[in-house]
Formats: C-alpha cells, structure tokens, sequence
C-alpha cells in the first residue's frame, strides 16, 4: 500500500485530520508510526466507542502501531468511578479491544506513568500556563456535570497533552468530543513542551437514537446502542430510531452503516418480500445512501439489515462484559 492508498483509508469516515499535510509528511516518512485513542474505561463499550476503534483499524492497517491509552486516572478525576471499580474495567476494556478487531494493541494504562515526578512536574508547569477559562472550555464536550466542574476536571485536559508526549506518539484519534483538548494540546506542545504539535484524526459523532435535538448519553439507553444489549434489544432500539424516508442528514441508523457496518462487512443484504422489491446487496456505503434518499428503500429494511449486521460485530465484545 503506498502513502496515498494510505491517507485515503485513514481519510475514510473522518471529519477531519488536524492537519492533512502533517499527515502525509508521517505516512512518507516514517515506517511505523504511532496513534492512539485514550478511553476513561467506566461501563461497557458502547457504540460510539466503536467509530474511534474502526478508525484505529483503519490506521493498523496503514501501518500505524496503535496504543491503548486505559485513562484510569482520568476516569477517577472526571467522577466516572472508584479505584476498584475502574481498576476491573480496564481489565474487561483491554480484552473488548481485541474483540473489536485490532490485532495487536499496545495496551498502556495512565496510573503505570501519570503519577511519576516528572510527569506531575510538567502538568505543573502547563497548569501554570493556563487558564481556568482555557481549561473548562476544553472540556465541555466530555466533562460529566460541567456546571459544577471541580479542580480535577481542569487538570484532565493537560494530562491529555501529556499523554500524547509521554506516550511518543505522532497522531492522537478520537471523536470531535476530543477537539477542543486537541487544540489545547497543539498549543501547548511547540510553546510549552517544545516539541512539534501532534497531528490529529477526529472521527464523526453519531447522532442520537432518539433523533436531532438529543445527544447519544449512556445515562439516556434509548439514545444509544451498548455491547451488551441483546440482539433483540438492538433490534428494539433500532425500530425506533429516527430514520425517516429518504432523509440521509442527521441519520443515526445510516451513520451506524456507514461508520460502523460498512468497514466490517464485504456487503450490506436487504432482505425484502419480492412484492416490495425482493432482496438487494449493496458492497458499497454511498449507494445505500443514494438509494435511500430518492426513496428506493424502505426505513425499516435498512434498520433491520443494520441490526442484524451490528449485532454480529458486537457478539464477540458482548461475551467480555457478560460476566459484570
């Protein structure tokens, strides 16, 4: 695979790399580059954990090496458990890693570098650099209870810019939740760390179930899709997504073909009685998009089709959280 067939796959179902050109410079000159996702392992994957580790196979396969930042720190300072309970998560996530279809992830937890005397000493230093201001406004797409935000959640964003150095990595990934971090942490770097920025990957957020308007939370059920629902229960959730005829915007079910089905599957079956059509096979994302939106398939055809397809990809991940 050369460089371009391998920007193109990384390029694949993102919203946007921070910058394109940094990351053509990574592919032509180095042989094995590294990426990584950090994930506050608090509860079960779920579907918007998903897109950021398809991506990440995206990346595998372009050649990255990827590691698995397990942010149990952050997890403890963003309010998302105890020691314990987040100690047995990072467990169940690095084995839900694998099952997601890396092949061989460098699993690295927070707590084994973030609470060495050097790393305190630059977060020190990057928190006498920012802003109170600076720092809440970085967290606002992740931090839980954001009007009431405490010291911690402050210091998560710097420890996120000092993940990446410690970590030596050449790209950070992560949905557009993480983009105000990354920003910070491309500020931060040739300023205070004087180091060159971290080129960055951000993935699409998929809307929620329960259609525009409402964000996917895993404290709202309905609004989202979790490992550990059943194949029935995805079935369930998916007949009552939004999905009206021949809308492609704002689509929950269409981004989860798109996103998430389309880049494990060789093709997409519709199944259909033949007085409506008979079935019909898509290999490709953009024709079930087209065909679609000039009202060819049916909403509930293309949600079953989804399920059935989402349900076989989370089987595997489901079997690692079944014993909470």
């Amino acid at each position: 695979m050369d460089s371009q067939a391998k920007f193109d796959l990384i390029q694949r179902n993102t919203e946007e790399i921070v910058t394109e050109e940094e990351m053509k410079t990574i592919l032509e000159t180095k042989t094995k580059p590294n990426v990584y996702t950090g994930y506050e392992p608090s509860g079960p994957v779920h579907i918007g954990h998903a897109v950021t580790v398809m991506k990440l196979k995206d990346m595998e396969t372009a050649g990255f090496h990827v590691k698995i930042l397990l942010a149990d720190v952050h997890a403890l300072l963003n309010k998302k458990g105890t020691e314990e309970e987040i100690a047995q998560q990072c467990v169940l996530w690095e084995k839900a890693m694998v099952a997601l279809g890396l092949k061989n992830p460098e699993i690295v937890l927070g707590s084994d570098f973030q609470y060495t005397k050097e790393y305190i000493r630059e977060l020190h230093k990057l928190a006498l650099r920012t802003s109170i201001k600076r720092g809440l406004r970085s967290m606002q797409e992740v931090a839980r209870d954001i009007e009431n935000a405490t010291v911690s959640q402050m210091i998560y964003p710097l420890m996120q810019t000092l993940d990446i150095k410690y970590l030596e990595l050449d790209a950070a990934q992560g949905g557009m939740e993480q983009r105000k971090i990354h920003m910070l942490a491309r500020e931060l770097f040739p300023l205070e760390l004087e180091l060159a920025s971290p080129t960055c990957v951000h993935t699409p957020l998929i809307s929620a179930l329960t259609g525009p308007g409402s964000k996917m939370s895993s404290s709202v059920p309905e609004s989202m899709i979790s490992v550990t629902d059943s194949e029935q229960e995805i079935m369930g959730k998916m007949k009552e997504a939004y999905c009206p005829a021949k809308i492609v915007e704002d689509n929950p079910v269409l981004q989860i073909a798109r996103l998430i089905v389309f880049p494990n599957i060789q093709s997409l079956k519709i199944e259909r009685p033949e007085k409506f059509g008979g079935d019909i096979q898509f290999s490709d994302y953009q024709e079930v998009e087209r065909i679609y939106g000039d009202g060819g398939l049916h909403p509930l055809d293309l949600k079953k089709a989804v399920a059935r397809e989402l349900s076989n990809i989370f089987a595997p991940v489901k079997t690692v959280f079944e014993d909470l």
